[in-house]
């Protein structure tokens, strides 16, 4: 059995829970390296616009390929939670649509649904819930909205505006949402929101002080063709291991080495006379 969203939501930091690791996947290979790592969420992020599909920002992925990337992860039959992304524009256009865009993404193998924004979704958050469909929340620097910020800027430079935040945090929370991610956020505020809820926060660019941690898979393995983020931490090199690999290979099969007899089939001695 899978690791519960109500079981999610009772893991805060003040009370002795250990740190939420949330890591992405996308497919089945992903998926089951980091089940096997022993995350507690795999998030089949929008991120997969980015890091999988080259497209500069996560509006360029509908919910049909988030389907399609949730039944990959899916397949993976992982321990940990899958929580997927509703994409841009699957939770904008009426409650009606938004709630069979969330089941689409459960049918698909999730076990619950990521949104971003606060009050302007909070009617979609009641129809999601009411429909039996878990939600988590997503703040701050919310990628969905880059073209309105200008860019993926930090969020909640002033206290107006780390107040504003707060305040869409404890809203999701009465709502109902049993976790929010907060991204791209100074630490203070990070911390602050953290301290006032209940539900557990789970942080990507908020701090030290948040209930849990995510990274993008892509990103803290070294798979990325960008620099990356400040919140970043990368533990592996492995483009450069699997361009080194393949160029091993290349070089095998251009001097003759590769295939030798140990990667060939031996001849039928009737096929011998």
């Amino acid at each position: 059995m899978s690791l519960s969203a109500p079981a999610i939501r009772a893991r805060k930091r003040r009370n002795g829970s250990a740190p939420i690791v949330m890591v992405t996947a996308y497919d089945e290979p992903g998926a089951r390296y980091v089940d096997a790592a022993g995350v507690d969420i795999i998030l089949v992020g929008d991120s997969v616009a980015n890091v999988v599909l080259g497209h500069e920002d996560t509006l360029h992925v509908t919910i049909e390929q988030m389907c399609y990337h949730v039944r990959a992860v899916a397949a993976a039959k992982p321990k940990a939670h899958i929580v997927a992304d509703l994409p841009w524009l699957s939770y904008h256009v009426g409650v009606a649509d938004s709630v069979r865009n969330a089941a689409a993404l459960i049918r698909a193998g999730a076990h619950s649904v990521k949104l971003e924004g606060g009050r302007v979704r909070r009617d979609v958050v009641r129809a999601l819930l009411d429909a039996e469909i878990p939600v988590m929340g997503h703040l701050g620097l919310t990628p969905q909205s880059v073209l309105t910020f200008g860019g993926f800027k930090v969020q909640a430079k002033t206290r107006e505006a780390a107040e504003w935040l707060a305040k869409d945090a404890m809203l999701l929370q009465d709502e109902g949402v049993y976790a929010v991610v907060l991204e791209g956020v100074p630490s203070i505020v990070g911390t602050r929101i953290t301290e006032a809820l209940e539900i557990p926060t789970i942080g990507i660019g908020a701090g030290p002080d948040t209930d849990g941690q995510v990274l993008v898979f892509h990103d803290l393995l070294g798979l990325t063709n960008h620099e990356p983020a400040k919140f970043v931490r990368q533990y592996a090199q492995l483009g450069t291991a699997i361009t080194e690999a393949i160029g091993h290979f290349a070089a095998d099969v251009r001097s003759g080495a590769f295939p030798s007899d140990a990667e060939a089939y031996a001849n039928p001695e009737d096929l011998l006379n």
